[in-house]
């Protein structure tokens, strides 16, 4: 039996063009109310999927189902769920913003009252009202992300699908985009990521699909994450100290860092165990100046599963 609720259920979904095969064996979810981001290397097959769910591509096998719908039964009901931002924005240049957003709302059947209003409101949400009445070619690249994503939220969809959404972006708009996934997310809202890049992900998703050459690879909720072993850098000065302590401990450590900054890199099993060494090494007298984990809990999985098969 499909679950109903109101996110996305993909089961063993397939697809190629001519002899390549873009999506071998894909299982998906992402469950109403969190943020799942999708995450894998260049050509593993993300935008296939996300065209798959989006409708606009259907699976040569497998299921597809957006809130207990399957789009090859009932497309324009899914349709009508469904927010979809690509990672290339199409605009039509010559209209404004605002007229951009009204458009798409009538096309989703909103009278232009509604529309309007509605328009008036995501430019805002999306801090482009100073703007509204620009043609869209002159707009920058962060400013047409942030209209694609005012167009993917015109008809108030149930279920978002994000390709690179943060492209583009300044430091302070990638900040309020997170807090506006989140709100959505705390909407009720399932909302699907996919990017590169993986330390925003920390930020967002409350669980992360790993995919590889057309396959998912694993599933994992950010606390699972949290929670592996992890890589950590150790800076000391001077170095020499650090490394009697780590050997006295039995702490295998390789170096990493430059010729600027050189640096010890240990993986540790939990944050507990990270503790307990960095207690350890200053009752050492090691003068510690840094000891911080490596990277991100997303990009930690991300480089295991690298290592195996991506």
């Amino acid at each position: 039996m499909i679950e109903t609720y109101g996110g996305i259920v993909a089961r063993g979904v397939r697809r190629s063009f001519g002899s390549v095969e873009a999506v071998r064996n894909i299982d998906f979810e992402a469950p109403a109310g969190e943020v799942t981001a999708l995450i894998g290397p260049n050509g593993s097959g993300k935008t296939t999927l996300l065209l798959m769910l989006a409708s606009l591509l259907a699976p040569d096998a497998g299921t597809v189902h957006i809130s207990g719908v399957d789009p090859q039964e009932d497309v324009t009901a899914v349709r009508r769920l469904i927010g979809w931002m690509p990672d290339t924005l199409g605009v039509w240049e010559s209209l404004t913003a605002t007229e951009v957003l009204t458009t798409m709302g009538t096309l989703y059947g909103l009278d232009r009252t509604a529309s309007h209003a509605r328009a008036v409101l995501l430019l805002e949400t999306v801090k482009l009202s100073d703007l509204a009445d620009q043609p869209a070619r002159v707009l920058s690249r962060g400013q047409q992300q942030r209209l694609s994503l005012a167009r993917a939220l015109i008809h108030d969809p149930q279920v978002l699908l994000l390709d690179e959404p943060a492209s583009g972006l300044d430091p302070g708009s990638r900040v309020e985009l997170r807090r506006l996934l989140r709100t959505l997310a705390g909407q009720g809202k399932a909302v699907v990521v996919s990017s590169h890049v993986l330390a925003e992900l920390d930020e967002i998703a409350d669980r992360a699909v790993f995919v590889s050459r057309g396959e998912s690879v694993k599933t994992q909720t950010l606390n699972e994450a949290g929670a592996q072993a992890r890589r950590y850098t150790i800076r000391a000065e001077p170095l020499e100290p650090l490394a009697a302590a780590l050997e006295r401990r039995g702490v295998a450590f390789k170096v990493s860092g430059d010729i600027r900054r050189a640096e010890y890199e240990v993986l540790l099993g939990s944050t507990t165990e990270a503790a307990a060494l960095l207690r350890t090494l200053v009752m050492d007298d090691v003068v510690v100046t840094a000891f911080a984990a490596a990277g991100g809990a997303l990009e930690e999985t991300y480089m295991s599963l690298e290592a195996d098969q991506l």
